[in-house]
């Protein structure tokens, strides 16, 4: 096993070398903490084999380093799903920060979604109330789609948003949804977007689940934010962007079933853009 100081040593390098935007971008020592502990977590027992396997398409320890989230913080996480990353978060966050899954509400997203957004929202009930010891202190908030609020003005440190801004983009909503990240976080907050990537200079496509990085860049910044830092962590090279079904074409979802499944399966999960912006202090 290695040492705690060879493992510090690790995270740091890996961070170091995520970042395009600054060569002496650095993760803070609550950011390096926090991969002390994600080791840990990423072992922990209530994670299942099907999501630790999607460790190595997702890369959680180096992600949540250069998104610089802290165990102290106070962290909000974007319509987590059935709580992949919350699996991880929650447990961070639970002895001395607070992690927020901010989910859709039901009534306020088009009824064919309806269905699935309630039953995402009761596995990730359901998984909070089956373990007080690591989920215990974590929250679950709902927005309305077409104006959402995630929680008092000022009051978060970090916001992150995974594969989630195609949905806005298609929805029409984007631009609202960046607005209320602007205002929910504090002067000098973290904001970490993740999201399916689009070749360079294609345009937009909304049924193909891809988006041009320029455009989340200029979605954030016209909200306020500045762009802090770039990072290829979870690049995918092999991903040809060009499949019958869009992104989803590519596991986890597979949409094509077993026609050219293994094929799909050796490319893996989807070239992403992995982006870090900050609200500015005033």
């Amino acid at each position: 096993m290695r040492s705690m100081q060879s493992r510090l040593v690790s995270i740091l390098l890996s961070f170091a070398a995520a970042s395009t935007l600054h060569a002496a971008d650095n993760p803070s020592p609550a950011a390096a903490v926090a991969g002390q502990s994600l080791q840990t977590i990423l072992a922990g027992s209530w994670r299942s084999d099907d999501n630790r396997a999607r460790d190595r398409y997702r890369h959680p320890a180096e992600t949540l380093t250069f998104f610089q989230v802290g165990s102290k913080d106070t962290v909000i996480e974007i319509t987590p799903g059935a709580g992949w990353y919350a699996e991880i978060l929650a447990p961070l966050l639970q002895a001395q920060g607070h992690y927020i899954a901010a989910v859709a509400a039901p009534d306020s997203v088009a009824p064919d979604q309806r269905e699935y957004q309630l039953k995402n929202r009761d596995k990730l009930t359901d998984k909070f109330a089956a373990d007080k010891v690591r989920f215990g202190a974590a929250k679950i908030v709902e927005f309305d789609t077409q104006a959402p609020v995630l929680g008092a003005p000022n009051s978060a440190d970090v916001v992150l948003t995974f594969r989630n801004v195609h949905n806005w983009v298609s929805s029409r909503t984007e631009t609202a949804y960046f607005k209320a990240f602007y205002a929910v976080l504090k002067p000098g907050g973290i904001l970490g977007v993740e999201d399916h990537r689009a070749p360079q200079g294609a345009a937009l496509n909304t049924e193909s689940g891809y988006l041009p990085e320029e455009m989340v860049i200029k979605l954030a910044t016209d909200a306020g934010f500045k762009l802090d830092a770039k990072s290829e962590i979870n690049a995918n090279p092999k991903d040809t962007k060009d499949y019958p079904k869009g992104v989803w074409t590519l596991p986890p979802t597979l949409r094509l079933g077993d026609q050219d499944k293994e094929k799909y399966l050796a490319i893996g999960e989807s070239d992403r853009f992995t982006l870090r912006f900050v609200k500015p202090r005033k």
